[in-house]
């Protein structure tokens, strides 16, 4: 494991995603997750909806915790411009899982690295393109009955029982998952976080 030059990184989710994320690559973290409001502002774009939450997410983590570098996260489903999060209910799901079926959607996630002891703040989004293959009825019912939508922006988890929904992906994988390790692991080496 990578050992942090500057204290402990707290990573500000409850996502077991994201911690596997950063274990993967080696980040030592502590988990805190942020407990804030998430729904869109009037006229917020998504992937400024997702730069904020993820910011605001890291800086409240940083206000209760020790350690000097906070990582906050936030991942969305965009399908025509709007905004899928995380379904309601059952019915919410299919509505969602059918709307992307045989469809090209974004999925973007914003980040955020507070340096608690600098005060540095850096917030980026990173959107990859994914091409769901056409589902049948029967193919949305068997997974949400998983429950494993319930709990996903977009009704799907392509690490888990929706792995086979994709045709294609053009851009990070992890940022599908919820966490884009590259792009975060260069501004952790830039905030001389990691080395």
């Amino acid at each position: 494991m990578m050992e942090n030059n500057h204290g402990t990184i707290v990573l500000a989710s409850a996502s077991p995603r994201r911690s596997e994320l950063m274990a993967l690559a080696g980040i030592v973290s502590s988990i805190v997750p942020a407990d804030i409001c998430e729904d869109v502002l009037p006229g917020e774009l998504p992937a400024d909806h997702v730069m904020r939450l993820s910011r605001e997410k890291a800086e409240a983590v940083a206000e209760k915790s020790t350690g000097r570098f906070f990582i906050g996260a936030d991942t969305i489903v965009v399908l025509d411009g709007a905004i899928l999060g995380k379904p309601v209910d059952a019915n919410d799901a299919v509505r969602m899982l059918s709307g992307l079926s045989g469809r090209d959607h974004e999925v973007i996630t914003g980040f955020t690295v507070f340096d608690k002891t600098g005060g540095n703040c850096v917030s980026r989004s990173v959107c990859t393109e994914v091409t769901f293959k056409k589902l049948e009825e029967t193919e949305i019912s068997a997974y949400i009955a998983t429950g494993c939508p319930m709990d996903k922006a977009g009704a799907y988890a392509i690490q888990g029982g929706a792995v086979h929904f994709v045709r294609s992906i053009n851009g990070s994988y992890s940022n599908v998952i919820g966490l884009p390790m590259t792009e975060l692991y260069e501004v952790l080496q830039t905030m001389q976080a990691v080395e």
